[in-house]
């Protein structure tokens, strides 16, 4: 796709957006090195990987902190201070969920790692960087940093700290580079190291 050379215009996400916000982190993570392998069935990924970022897409859209730039061609989804990835009764049906949705073991792997990520976010006040994905087809200009760096600018205006979880070691000097330092590791059952990056209030 041509580019114009203007910084993508980034606003808020809404319900509207919910289906090209799927389609952009389903093209995303596909390969992701983490959450690829996560959804081992090669027939039934692109399904079950959709349904699986639609859970957490629409909850995430309760908080005003969900941004896109045209065409959710490059979109983030942050959790404010205190906020959590699903509601309550998300939560209390999203075991049977995962297990209706990949199987008993996907689900398990799954959850281990779930509980991995939620062992090491700190206690400390944070915005939370969720999700932060370009679709495979607007890949290669700056789009998805660009609107990282504008979302750090609001969560700058706010006087916070932030914090994200660097799933793939290509992307963690793309995060140093505005002003994220790691802070934890982990490593998952397959060998796979995920980076926990944090980056202190302004």
């Amino acid at each position: 796709m041509e580019q114009s050379g203007e910084p993508p215009t980034a606003r808020i996400a809404t319900a509207a957006d919910l289906d090209g916000m799927v389609r952009t982190l389903t093209s995303a993570f596909l390969g992701d090195p983490l959450w690829g392998p996560s959804f081992p069935d090669d027939v039934r990924r692109v399904e079950q990987m959709s349904a699986f970022w639609r859970l957490f897409t629409t909850s995430a859209l309760r908080y005003p902190w969900s941004f896109v730039t045209e065409e959710c061609a490059s979109l983030s989804i942050w959790l404010p201070p205190g906020g959590e990835d699903l509601t309550d009764d998300e939560a209390r049906g999203y075991d049977a969920f995962l297990v209706d949705l990949v199987g008993a073991e996907a689900a398990r792997r799954i959850g281990v790692v779930s509980a991995q990520f939620e062992e090491l976010r700190p206690t400390e006040p944070h915005y939370y960087l969720n999700f932060l994905a370009t679709h495979d087809e607007h890949r290669g200009h700056g789009l998805g940093m660009t609107l990282l760096r504008e979302n750090l600018h609001r969560v700058d205006a706010l006087g916070a700290a932030a914090y994200l979880e660097s799933t793939n070691p290509a992307n963690n000097t793309r995060y140093q580079g505005v002003g994220f330092e790691p802070r934890g590791a982990f490593t998952t059952a397959t060998g796979h190291v995920v980076t926990t990056m944090w980056r202190p209030a302004r």
